[in-house]
């Protein structure tokens, strides 16, 4: 589909990806942007390029979308704060990963036909889990109970700061879930003591058909990926009857477009309003060129409210600020912007 033609999508993964970056490059393409995928070990990186350079070097380049991944959290949001184009978070570090939160909440609708009300069971290395840390910012917006389950060294009692309910008990933690979303361990990023062994994880933790039969009959069972069989998730459980694993890859490339669209096409959309007058960046702006700096030539932050960057109105010039009919007048006629406001880092 040609929604997206024109437009420039840039993948910057200084992590190694495959359903992540193959879906956005996807995205990209079926929605007829360009996109560009840049490998970290073959750029500026390796010869002592900072971060900061990478991405104001992209920013040159006047790309469109900058969808991202890094090891260090905040990673995106930085960026985000240093470039005009759109940021997208594709994961940063042990923070984030937002895109796979929206994924994995349409696969639970699809299949469910709901999410209020379910209780989600999130097993595994919940310490270091992006993805297990937006599930839970996500998932309660939509009514469900989400529970944190794992040895007490991958699931510390600090995390029930999410709102959620911690359990070090696989059984009781799985118990009567409506899903049972598998996380890995992520042995990169362990530090120090914090299992015996893969093998005593596996025999205390992991998903088998024995543990998976204390949840609902109809529970799914799901797995952000990369998938490490015997060790978090028995294989007859990754490929049964209830595991939705692929459904998610296959969703993932479906958000990415849909998220692609929103950003990009409500740009053009300010785009175009910005060339009948309204300000493209947001706000509020003058609709003809006032005679006088504090007619309004500014943005403003919000109805009533003058621009902190435009001069204040000397006394004795025109009646003062308004707001009447909907609309705020200061001596020319202001038009509010359409278009909701520009994209930072998703």
């Amino acid at each position: 589909m040609p929604t997206l033609r024109g437009k420039t999508v840039i993948n910057l993964f200084y992590e190694n990806s495959t359903r992540t970056r193959t879906s956005f490059e996807l995205a990209g393409k079926r929605t007829s942007a360009d996109v560009i995928n840049i490998s970290v070990a073959s750029s500026g990186v390796t010869k002592g390029e900072t971060l900061y350079d990478t991405c104001k070097t992209l920013e040159a380049m006047h790309p469109d979308v900058i969808v991202m991944r890094h090891a260090s959290s905040g990673a995106p949001h930085f960026v985000a704060r240093h470039v005009r184009c759109s940021v997208i978070n594709a994961g940063d570090g042990m923070h984030e990963h937002p895109t796979q939160a929206l994924l994995d909440a349409f696969t639970i609708k699809q299949a469910l036909g709901t999410l209020e009300g379910l209780t989600v069971a999130i097993v595994g290395d919940v310490l270091h889990s992006r993805v297990a840390r937006s599930n839970a910012l996500l998932l309660k917006h939509f009514g469900c109970t989400v529970r944190f389950v794992g040895p007490d060294t991958l699931v510390p009692p600090e995390l029930a700061g999410y709102g959620v309910e911690l359990h070090h008990n696989v059984e009781e933690g799985v118990r009567d879930a409506d899903v049972v979303m598998v996380l890995r361990v992520q042995t990169e990023r362990l530090k120090g003591a914090l299992l015996a062994s893969l093998g005593e994880y596996s025999r205390t933790f992991g998903i088998n058909r024995r543990r998976l039969a204390l949840a609902k009959p109809n529970a799914l069972v799901m797995h952000p990926g990369p998938m490490n069989r015997g060790v978090e998730i028995e294989p007859d459980v990754a490929d049964g009857a209830s595991s939705r694993v692929l459904e998610q890859v296959e969703a993932g490339v479906a958000i990415r477009m849909a998220l692609l669209y929103l950003l990009l096409a409500s740009r053009a959309r300010r785009e175009r309003a910005g060339r009948h007058g309204a300000r493209p960046g947001g706000g509020w702006r003058c609709r003809g060129a006032g005679r006088h700096p504090w007619q309004a030539r500014g943005p403003l932050g919000a109805p009533g409210q003058r621009d902190a960057h435009a001069p204040a109105r000397p006394r004795g010039v025109g009646g003062g600020w308004r707001q009447g009919g909907g609309a705020v007048r200061a001596g020319a006629r202001l038009r509010r912007r359409g278009a909701g406001h520009g994209a930072g880092g998703l």
